[in-house]
């Protein structure tokens, strides 16, 4: 009985692409889409055993399309075009009977994706063979924290599965996070832990800056971390600015209960353009700029970066500070150190932070880096006072004591930081 389950148990993606820019010939040639199809299933480590691909005849003096299925020893995939319409759609379904191929099965799919380059696309993803009565609740999505360090979580719903003009971006749900923001992947926010990290980004610069009027985010798409930063009476505006327009789209549309309407709030200016681009062009100075971006090893690296870190530093009023996070010190030590240390290339003080953050699956570091400010000087008099002065109440992580402890590194952390 068991084995019956784990022979049936796996997953099955589907993929709806449309307005394709790739070479018409994929759509219309049977052996040029087959060799697609090949060279693509065997880089993804699954094992072909049969073939079938079929090319329809013309219709109304269009070329017909073409349907083809690869026979995998792991199951199947699926391919039909509609060269008239420039559309396909994908099938990818794998079993995880004596090994987990669900990895495998995503990188098939995103891989095949990015070659027919859809300016348009819609995703869905079903866990398959799951007995009701099997104990599991919901579909079992991980993501690494390294080459050999995995969590993940179950979510029972998809509420929104589209592919932009730069990244896979879900929006998924749960008993226990409630609405969650994943992009590539990646576990981004979700609307029952979103203030570890958000209240953490927010207010240990803010707090200790003495009156910040102007903040510029760039990412934070979600408008958490905006949500947050409004609390300071002072600010009189923020800039966001964000990549993808539809990841604002999508918090708008779903994710309410963590930006509470901040990213319409009239203090707000939403920018949807790159960061870089931005920085590079603006003659605007803020008290804070914060990075709330993807990790390094994403298209957000070139933000990570020495000289990007200068020009936030030109674009900060006396005074101001830059605030990012660094990634896992334990499970990512190299990038910790690396970033800390191009930080303090540029920075004359850098206070690493950090916490646990539920959805990031580990402990997190953050940094703050300003030639003025310093928010480890602050104690917990002190941010006590300035709190009930900013009538800042209902947080659920940041507090007096808690800000103190931010600043209090673990060894191993510490060890990775400069000047320690």
């Amino acid at each position: 009985f068991p084995l019956f389950i784990n022979t049936m148990q796996g997953l099955h993606l589907t993929a709806d692409l449309y307005e394709c820019d790739c070479a018409f010939s994929l759509l219309t040639q049977p052996e040029a889409l087959a060799t697609l199809c090949r060279t693509r299933t065997a880089e993804a480590g699954l094992t072909l055993v049969g073939e079938k691909w079929h090319e329809f005849p013309e219709w109304e003096g269009k070329p017909g399309g073409v349907t083809g299925m690869l026979l995998l020893a792991e199951s199947h995939l699926a391919v039909h075009t509609w060269p008239e319409r420039r559309g396909v759609t994908l099938d990818v379904y794998v079993c995880n009977f004596t090994d987990d191929n669900s990895r495998k099965a995503e990188w098939l799919m995103d891989v095949l994706e990015q070659t027919f380059q859809p300016g348009g696309s819609e995703r869905q993803r079903l866990q398959r063979g799951r007995r009701p009565d099997s104990g599991e609740a919901g579909e079992l999505l991980l993501e690494s924290l390294n080459d050999d360090s995995v969590y993940g979580f179950r979510f029972a719903r998809r509420l929104l599965s589209q592919r932009t003009a730069y990244q896979h971006l879900e929006v998924l749900e749960s008993p226990r996070l409630g609405r969650t923001l994943r992009l590539d992947g990646s576990f981004m926010t979700s609307e029952a832990e979103e203030f570890f990290y958000h209240e953490a980004m927010a207010h240990p610069a803010a707090i200790a800056h003495p009156e910040p009027r102007s903040a510029l985010v760039i990412g934070g798409g979600d408008g958490g971390l905006a949500e947050e930063l409004l609390k300071h009476p002072s600010l009189e505006s923020l800039t966001l600015a964000e990549l993808d327009g539809q990841v604002v789209e999508a918090a708008r549309a779903w994710l309410q209960n963590i930006h509470r309407g901040a990213l319409d709030d009239p203090r707000v200016k939403v920018r949807i353009e790159d960061g870089a681009a931005f920085m590079a062009r603006t003659s605007q100075r803020f008290d804070l700029v914060l990075l709330d971006l993807t990790d390094p090893e994403t298209p957000a690296g070139p933000l990570y970066t020495r000289e990007f870190f200068a020009r936030c530093k030109q674009a900060l009023a006396p005074g101001g500070a830059v605030v990012l996070h660094l990634g896992a010190p334990f499970h990512e030590p190299e990038q910790v150190r690396d970033l800390g240390a191009a930080l303090a290339s540029v920075f004359a003080k850098v206070r690493g932070y950090g916490l646990h953050i539920p959805l990031y699956g580990a402990y997190w570091a953050l940094a703050v880096a300003s030639d003025d400010l310093d928010p480890a000087a602050l104690d917990a008099g002190e941010v006590e006072r300035r709190l009930e002065a900013r009538r800042i109440g209902a947080l659920q992580y940041y507090n007096p004591e808690v800000h103190g402890g931010l600043f209090a590194l673990p060894n191993f952390y510490r060890k990775l930081m400069p000047g320690k």
